[in-house]
């Protein structure tokens, strides 16, 4: 019997363990969440205003009802329009103090990859993405609520994002692609000590760009929870696996080439605005440099 006893004992302390650390877990959760949920909510307003502006402007330049949409009649016309509105609305969110103290990701492909990076913590990680979930949400179904039924139309749908005129194959490229050079180019730019205060111009210009030529190819998301946000409220899921996995893939692939070209050295911050007075919750190279001085 006494064997039976001692693996007994063995198998109760192991369960104890087990339930010590699942505790601990849950408790450096609550710890780190009682610390930065400010900048959990600054991430999900910021995706949040991103969405109700993508849904206005898609209205305003889709719907068959509208002025604008009569006004400016060719379609390359109005992807550069909308592009140019977006580019600036991207710049604008993360310039405002709440962009300046999050990092201004509002993106949680953005938010993993910097994760890789060892730049954000676990937890900050797995709150952000769920903050940028939230606020997509939410701001679509805000967007619904102001314009009524016109962001239902056929020739709206709620600003979805779907794959264009290569099918799934191309929508795919499409978005590693694009989200590739986003992420080096924040990458490099950030990092650098003669641009880095530019960098919201960098990222505004290439959603710009993206919006005007590539948005026949996928939509132009790059965004996980920005899909995520139309397809929930239009219940419309077709190719929804890719604007989750080819964002993350092109950025992490991103990363692993910064990394490469530079030695291993990793980036300084995991904020595309460093450059002011606001607090940081990220993990920092340490490094002089004057552009990253607070």
């Amino acid at each position: 019997m006494k064997p039976l006893v001692e693996s007994g004992s063995i198998r109760d302390g192991g369960l104890q363990q087990i339930e010590t650390f699942a505790q601990s877990r849950a408790l450096s959760a609550l710890r780190i969440f009682g610390l930065h949920w400010p900048e959990y909510l600054m991430e999900a307003g910021e995706l949040g205003l991103y969405m109700l502006f993508a849904c206005v402007l898609a209205t305003l330049l889709q719907h068959p009802a509208s002025p604008v949409r009569h006004l400016i009649s060719g379609s390359l016309a109005r992807r550069v329009l909308y592009g140019l509105a977006m580019g600036s609305t991207v710049v604008g969110i993360v310039m405002t103090p709440w962009g300046k103290q999050s990092g201004g990701h509002f993106n949680p492909a953005i938010t993993l990859t910097y994760y890789r990076l060892r730049k954000v913590g676990l937890w900050d990680a797995l709150f952000y993405a769920a903050a940028q979930f939230s606020g997509a949400t939410w701001g679509v179904v805000i967007a619904a609520y102001v314009l009524r039924g016109a962001l239902a139309h056929s020739a709206v749908r709620y600003a979805v994002t779907v794959p264009g005129v290569y099918g799934n194959a191309g929508a795919f490229i499409g978005e590693l692609t694009i989200s590739f050079v986003l992420m080096i180019t924040i990458l490099f730019v950030t990092n650098s000590e003669k641009v880095a205060r530019s960098t919201p111009y960098f990222v505004g210009a290439l959603y710009a760009i993206y919006i005007a030529f590539e948005t026949p190819l996928s939509g132009m998301s790059m965004n996980p929870a920005r899909t995520f946000g139309s397809a929930f409220r239009a219940s419309y899921w077709h190719g929804i696996w890719i604007y989750f996995i080819a964002p993350t893939l092109g950025m992490f692939c991103a990363a692993e080439v910064f990394l490469r070209l530079r030695g291993g050295a990793p980036p300084y911050c995991a904020k595309l605005h460093h450059a002011n007075n606001k607090r940081c919750i990220f993990h920092h190279r340490q490094q002089s440099t004057k552009s990253h001085s607070s």
